[in-house]
């Protein structure tokens, strides 16, 4: 009889610690619709110190999303106007951590 609770047991644990990850643990970056947890991946952004909407990493190769600035119209994926008020998200800049991997580029902006 203890064998069987002890077994039962173990395969209950098992299961609990070899099980597949939930969807609120899947990566909330979404390359197809170009958000960031729901959040569009354009518009106006403002800088801020702490506490932002978004973290990113300015890096040279392999971003996550190639980051046009614009001085208007910021509507497509990819591109963004700096604001000092009323942002559509605000973005930090850290060197580790960051949600997001961006690349500053001339042309062609979005996810590569």
């Amino acid at each position: 009889m203890r064998f069987k609770l002890w077994f039962g047991l173990a395969i209950v644990v098992s299961s609990i610690a070899f099980s597949q990850p939930t969807s609120s643990h899947e990566n909330p970056f979404d390359r197809e619709n170009c958000t960031y947890k729901g959040r569009p991946l354009y518009g106006k952004v403002q800088k801020v110190e702490r506490f932002a909407d978004l973290k990113v990493q300015v890096v040279t190769a392999f971003p996550d999303l190639k980051v046009q600035q614009v001085n208007a119209f910021p509507d497509r994926c990819g591109q963004w106007q700096w604001v000092d008020a009323f942002p559509d998200f605000t973005a930090q800049t850290v060197e580790a951590f960051a949600d997001l991997k961006i690349q500053y580029v001339n042309a062609f902006p979005g996810v590569p």
